[in-house]
């Protein structure tokens, strides 16, 4: 492999790694807070005790999964001038300016407000240190808008010019009032509620089963934890959906690719299942839905989808001869169902969790083996929210920014195979042993801590 390919492959290991964090940070973040609000608003000591102990239980959850997010995501900004310096010079008028408004505002608001949150507990009114950690969760996800902002312009760009080769931004306003932006954030801000929200769910139901001096508070924890990832998971699919349908405008070439939709149809149908011959430009064999995909994009059984052909062709005539189809239809096609199975598998299963906690409550006693079973549950927001990523990335290909510059012209002319397979390795083994001992910590943690009303 190539220098290009090793790069590509190492920026989506290590973004990957980030990413599993990432959500958590999302959504964790507003759920602990919630539940600061709900201790400052109790009433008997007793109870006090308890909801302290328990913001203090999922604060530390969150602590450890924070620390792993800021230890993983500082690598990412060394890829840009290290694999990609010529993506940094032909981009950095523009990107840049979201990623430093990252670090200046989100960034030094989250590592100010986390510091007043740890230590502030009995130091500060038990109102400011609420507020604490409500602008810690504020400042989190203001550092996923800037991010965010940044990549809808390399998907879609607006506010821009070309001078002397490089991308110059002309709107500061554009770039953040792209409608790329809207679709990207709103999704993954409602999928870090659902991440954040399953965990708590998976959490709580292994206490309820292994921990019956602490089953009272994580019953009450769950419960509120399958409404908050309800408002989730019902989020994320709505604004999938309407991001979808803006992707008909915006980057039609990525909606057909995720369909494996060769060819312009009017109505399109739906492929369930798809034996996919990118070579030949076709679907050797399909199981198909009819009119459905034109449903999903306009709202109705009539209206136009545009085929990748033909988008291929328009694009030859807009930017010359050349290949403009993703290079991997297949995963993309696939990536896209399993990220649809997985969210319907997890709505299914907090739907029943919650019919049990809320309805069933005197009965639970009966479910205790179920719910010890609930940890094997808990990848499935992290294969829809990574296969969702990809998604995101792959269907921007050829182009690292469309239309402006492709992938294969952004990296390094200097850089080696052997520089990247040495980077590429080295990373890989440290985050994997940082994975693991995260995951450790939390679980001992979660194993050994009770919330009962002993101070």
């Amino acid at each position: 492999m190539d220098a290009l390919i090793l790069s590509r492959l190492q920026f989506a290991i290590t973004t990957v790694y980030h990413f599993l964090f990432v959500p958590v940070t999302l959504g964790l973040s507003i759920f602990v807070a919630l539940l600061e609000t709900w201790y400052i608003n109790s009433g008997s000591y007793e109870e006090r005790i308890k909801l302290k102990k328990l913001v203090k239980f999922f604060g530390t959850i969150f602590l450890i999964n924070f620390a792993m997010g800021v230890v993983t995501g500082i690598v990412q900004e060394f890829h840009f001038g290290m694999n990609w310096s010529e993506y940094a010079r032909f981009m950095g008028d523009i990107f840049g300016a979201p990623l430093a408004l990252e670090a200046l505002t989100a960034f030094f608001i989250e590592s100010t407000f986390i510091g007043l949150w740890i230590f502030g507990w009995d130091k500060l009114s038990e109102k400011l240190h609420c507020l604490c950690i409500w602008i810690v969760a504020f400042g989190s996800n203001l550092s996923a808008f800037w991010i965010l902002v940044a990549n809808s312009f390399m998907q879609h760009p607006v506010g821009y010019e070309i001078q002397d080769g490089r991308a110059v931004m002309t709107s500061f306003f554009d770039l953040v009032t792209n409608h790329y932006v809207l679709g990207e954030y709103s999704h993954a801000f409602f999928a870090g509620i659902t991440t954040g929200g399953f965990l708590v769910i998976v959490v709580s139901a292994w206490k309820i089963a292994t921990d019956e001096a602490s089953r009272e508070m994580f019953v009450r924890t769950i419960r509120r934890a399958v409404l908050y990832t309800l408002v989730g998971l019902l989020g994320v699919m709505g604004s999938g959906h309407m991001h979808a349908q803006y992707l008909a405008e915006a980057n039609p070439m990525k909606l057909a690719s995720f369909e494996a939709l060769w060819e312009t149809e009017n109505p399109a149908p739906f492929a369930v299942i798809a034996d996919i011959n990118q070579e030949a430009g076709k679907n050797d064999f399909e199981i198909l839905i009819p009119k459905m995909f034109t449903f999903m994009v306009h709202n109705s059984f009539e209206g136009e989808v545009k085929g990748i052909n033909d988008l291929q062709r328009e694009a030859q005539e807009k930017y010359g001869s050349g290949y403009y189809i993703p290079n991997d239809v297949r995963g993309m096609f696939w990536s896209f169902r399993v990220m649809i199975a997985t969210g319907g598998l997890m709505l299914l299963i907090v739907l029943v969790t919650g019919f049990l906690v809320l309805f069933q409550r005197s009965k639970i006693r009966e479910h205790l083996c179920c719910l010890k079973m609930m940890p094997l549950l808990l990848p499935l927001p992290f294969i829809a929210n990574s296969v969702g990523w990809y998604i995101a990335e792959a269907g921007r290909q050829p182009w690292i920014v469309v239309g402006l510059q492709k992938t294969a012209v952004a990296v390094s002319p200097n850089l080696t195979a052997w520089d990247v397979w040495l980077t590429l390795i080295g990373f890989t083994a440290i985050y994997l042993f940082l994975a693991i001992l995260a995951v450790f910590a939390a679980v001992m943690f979660i194993r050994r801590t009770k919330i009962t009303e002993e101070e």
